[in-house]
């Protein structure tokens, strides 16, 4: 008997994202001759579906191990954080690493990035390629770009992994894995250890810690349980080893020197980011991912709302030549409009803007505004005293 059959399908148009907190950039450093024909010569691409990647050459049964990986990378970006704007740079690794694809990358997207993955799984972090990532990115601060770099490493002992942590506010380190699956697959692919001459690249779990800081709100710590579970079941380490054989005492320790991976907890299925590191001192504001992107957004936002006031008329009263009270309300609440959104949002606590009128604008020309921001708290300990009492 004939018949015709239509199957209806689901999540071939992907969700956009609202605002642009999720846009993010991915930097993959490969062999030349690894590099898909389509980024030869266009570098960059906005890549934002997995099936634009693969229509870019970006294949899961490439030939070449490096294309493979990225495949992986990206499927789980996407899995992770569905909607999000990417864009997506190929760039040829070489022996010494400079990071000013960062700045190509953020120039590309006319600014718009917010957070930034960088895989080298084939190259060992050092203290001088931590320095040069964070100069890349506050090169960018400093012309009014802010993004955070998450970066992918190659992983070797996890017990002499260097201590990298202290001055670097815009850097992150993932050092996760996942155990089983694609990744495990990848990991132990043959042409892994033979593009590498011998030595095994880190495939790493770039792609979901990216994931997981473009879905998140910039107040929101990565590492929170309930909200992101990451989906990796048999978490493990970029050299292969499974978290469920690491010494416990050697996780506190990599903890300490701030590196991301992931953890499970008892009674609670799936496994989740340790914590939400940046690689500054750990008392430092600016020591988690989410209070490094808060501030960039409270920075842009208050940008955007002042840069119209330059070579506004600001009056002062005639006798004591402090500034009107009109002029002062006008720019506080001006300096004040993105905080506001902010605070409604759940991403600031409170906000505080202030402006002395006693500045004597007449002969500076310059007014001085002093912003005050209490940030949301996140819960990284929590402490239950339980006994047995005769009465209640």
């Amino acid at each position: 008997m004939q018949k015709l059959t239509i199957t209806r399908t689901n999540g071939n148009i992907p969700k956009s994202l609202a605002g642009l907190d999720h846009v993010s950039g991915l930097l993959v450093y490969m062999a030349s001759a690894d590099i898909p024909d389509a980024f030869k010569t266009e570098p960059i691409q906005a890549v934002s579906t997995l099936e634009r990647a693969e229509a870019l050459g970006i294949a899961a049964d490439s030939g070449k191990w490096a294309v493979k990986m990225l495949h992986y990378q990206l499927d789980e970006l996407f899995r992770v954080a569905s909607g999000v704007s990417l864009y997506l740079m190929i760039a040829p690794k070489g022996q010494t690493l400079t990071f000013d694809e960062l700045g190509q990358l953020q120039r590309y997207a006319d600014g718009s990035i917010r957070q930034v993955g960088v895989w080298m799984g084939h190259t060992e972090l050092t203290a001088a390629l931590v320095a040069k990532l964070e100069s890349a990115a506050e090169a960018l601060d400093a012309s009014n770009a802010p993004l955070s770099v998450v970066v992918a490493p190659k992983v070797g002992n996890l017990a002499t992994l260097d201590n990298l942590s202290g001055a670097a506010p815009r850097v992150s380190v993932v050092v996760g894995q996942d155990g089983a699956g694609v990744a495990a697959d990848l990991y132990a692919d043959a042409a892994n250890q033979t593009e590498q001459n011998g030595a095994k690249a880190s495939v790493s779990a770039l792609g979901v810690v990216l994931g997981l800081v473009a879905t998140a709100s910039v107040h929101e710590s990565i590492a929170w349980v309930r909200q992101f579970a990451t989906g990796i079941s048999l978490p493990a380490f970029g050299n292969g080893t499974l978290l469920r054989d690491t010494d416990p005492a050697l996780l506190e320790a990599l903890d300490q020197k701030r590196l991301l991976f992931f953890v499970t907890y008892p009674g609670i299925a799936g496994s989740y980011v340790n914590d939400s590191h940046t690689l500054d001192d750990a008392t430092s504001d600016y020591a988690m991912i989410e209070n490094v992107r808060t501030m960039d957004k409270a920075v842009r936002g208050i940008r955007t709302y002042l840069t119209p006031e330059l070579g506004a008329s600001v009056y002062v009263d005639d006798i004591t030549g402090r500034l009107q009270p009109f002029t002062v309300k006008h720019l506080e609440t001006v300096a004040n409009q993105a905080l506001e959104d902010m605070e409604k949002a759940g991403e600031l606590s409170g906000y505080r803007v202030e402006i002395d009128p006693e500045q004597d604008v007449l002969k500076t020309s310059a007014v001085e505004v002093v912003v005050k921001q209490v940030p949301v708290g996140v819960v990284r300990r929590i402490h239950v005293k339980i006994g047995f009492y005769k009465s209640i």
